[in-house]
């Protein structure tokens, strides 16, 4: 139950991300989960264990790095799409 509740606290967040950002996460829900998740290690590998926690995931730090992945991954897409 927890690893379910892992990947849908993932796809909020990735898809919080890409509100923020005002930018699409490419691959709907399966690409929000994956920004979500990557994100997560990513901002706690930046951050540690900065806030609340839900389902092992810090949230403030996992928005963070999910918001970083959504970025990098819109500006890569944009520059493939123009070539």
């Amino acid at each position: 139950m927890s690893f379910i509740l892992y990947l849908i606290v993932g796809g909020i967040i990735g898809w919080l991300a890409g509100l923020i950002l005002g930018r699409d996460v490419p691959g709907g829900i399966i690409g929000n989960i994956i920004a979500g998740i990557v994100g997560s290690w990513l901002g706690g590998l930046i951050f540690n264990d900065l806030g609340p926690d839900i389902a092992g995931m810090a949230i403030i730090p996992a928005l963070i790095g999910a918001i970083i992945v959504v970025f990098v991954l819109s500006i890569i897409l944009r520059g493939l799409r123009k070539k």
